[in-house]
């Protein structure tokens, strides 16, 4: 069972560290301090879900529904394209954060964010419930499992690894211009995942 579990692990993890909307709301509330358990078990779970699903059986539905995926997306790119321009209006204004000055935002308002990078991106079914889920079938009997046992066992390292590891680049962040340039370049992440998202479905 070691061998499918490792492989899991490293597919689920190079799938998941690529720069995202997602990992772009993590690191910046991890910056924060603000709801980290909380937004970083979301996401995982959320991962583990849909891996859940892949591995079930689940992928051939979505793979085979292009109406479905094409509501997702735009459903996400005009999310995306919001978020971005909050992000570039708040590097409009820089000023020095931090868990002691900045208010924390609602955990509801927080978790629904979180669910719109998650389940609004129609790549993370491609990934998670197709890709990994097709690969599962590639070993046999319990194998399967342990195959999505680990790239499950990634999302949760990586979530909470960059949660709570962003905390150590807090002294960078006591500089305002370090707010302003992570804000332009998360706005520039959502706009230009709008683009990859939406692009494709015209």
């Amino acid at each position: 069972m070691l061998a499918p579990f490792v492989s899991g692990f490293f597919l689920g993890g190079s799938l998941i560290v690529a720069i995202g909307a997602q990992n772009a709301f993590v690191l910046r509330q991890g910056l924060l301090r603000h709801n980290v358990f909380a937004i970083s078990l979301f996401c995982a779970v959320s991962d583990a879900l849909l891996i859940a699903l892949g591995v079930g059986g689940f992928g051939s539905y979505v793979s085979a529904s292009p109406g479905l995926l094409k509501i997702v997306g735009f459903g996400g790119a005009a999310f995306l394209i919001a978020y971005g321009a909050m992000a570039f209006r708040r590097a409009l204004t820089p000023s020095a954060m931090s868990a002691e000055n900045t208010p924390a935002p609602a955990l509801g308002a927080a978790l629904a964010s979180c669910a719109a990078f998650t389940f609004l991106n129609p790549h993370v079914y491609l990934d998670t419930v197709v890709l990994v889920g097709g690969l599962s079938a590639t070993w046999p009997g319990a194998g399967r499992y342990a195959f999505g046992a680990g790239a499950m066992t990634a999302s949760f390292a990586w979530f909470f690894g960059l949660g709570y590891g962003a905390r150590l680049l807090e002294p960078v962040f006591r500089n305002p211009r370090a707010w302003q340039v992570l804000d332009c370049a998360i706005g520039a992440t959502m706009w230009a995942l709008a683009a990859k998202v939406a692009l494709p479905l015209l």
